[in-house]
């Protein structure tokens, strides 16, 4: 299959430093839009995804994302934000970046480039035929993401990726790939711009779309966050005042008493005051 990185091409634009600063926001507001459009072309692909997603967690098994660079930042900064959204367990979904925690806020050099490295760190977390790992790298090249798929094929792991080029390796390595292709990007290679943003997009899809089907949301509420500061207290209050028509008093003294809004109002409507 053909492969051309369309995310190493040249930007459509060019003089970038003759550019006023109203022109440059412009413009890069204006490549900016055409990204939802690319992750809409996608649905069909994250749907499918998705399904997996919950069929693994609905069994006891766990998430992994796996990434280098930003596409490893984005995996971790979606992982770590699921237990304070979905009341869920930090080891139900976990973000892996090469180069380990320090590659988080530091560049690590080569870690991207190792052949083997994505797997051993999988198997720090005894990863089994139970879970499911999504490799994520926006120009779907990165060889320490595609040879951690590889072998995750090769142990009977259900593989997914995220890419941003069409028919990529990592796609081919990946069981269930999705490519949003959102073409050069402003700044011809920086593809934590619009290719960024694309894999953020699609990965609040799959997680928020994953939790609802797992019954972690009540209406459109987040009856199981983490009650971690007042702003999230408050607004559990104002959950259970809605759903319950309780006064703001009551709502908090049960909000207080269970410390978990879905535990609030099932206990209420079974008249556990």
């Amino acid at each position: 299959m053909s492969f051309i990185k369309t995310t190493e091409q040249d930007s459509k634009y060019n003089h970038l430093e003759k550019m006023n600063t109203r022109e440059l926001l412009e413009n890069i507001n204006n490549e900016d839009k055409t990204v939802p459009l690319a992750v809409e072309k996608a649905l069909p692909q994250i749907e499918m995804l998705v399904d997996q997603v919950v069929s693994k967690l609905s069994n006891g098994g766990r998430l992994f994302y796996i990434g280098a660079g930003t596409s490893g930042r984005l995996g971790i900064l979606d992982a770590s934000e699921c237990p304070p959204t979905f009341g869920v367990s930090p080891e139900l979904v976990i973000g892996i970046i090469a180069g380990g925690d320090n590659a988080i806020r530091n560049a690590v050099e080569n870690a991207e480039d190792s052949t083997n490295q994505g797997w051993e760190d999988l198997k720090t977390f005894e990863i089994s035929s139970k879970d499911i790992v999504i490799g994520i790298a926006a120009s779907g090249t990165t060889p320490y993401v595609i040879s951690a798929l590889e072998n995750c094929n090769s142990n009977n792991i259900v593989t997914g990726s995220i890419s941003c080029n069409l028919n990529s390796p990592l796609s081919q390595a990946a069981q269930f790939p999705i490519e949003a292709i959102v073409g050069p990007e402003f700044v011809t290679g920086s593809s934590r711009m619009k290719a960024g943003t694309a894999q953020k997009l699609v990965l609040n899809m799959i997680t928020t779309s994953s939790m609802i089907k797992l019954g972690r949301i009540k209406g459109n509420k987040m009856v199981d966050m983490q009650l971690s500061n007042n702003k999230l207290v408050n607004r559990g209050t104002k959950m259970i005042m809605s759903e319950l028509n309780l006064p703001e008093t009551e709502a908090k003294q049960l909000l207080q008493k269970y410390k978990n809004v879905r535990l609030a109002i099932q206990n209420y409507n079974n008249g556990k005051q």
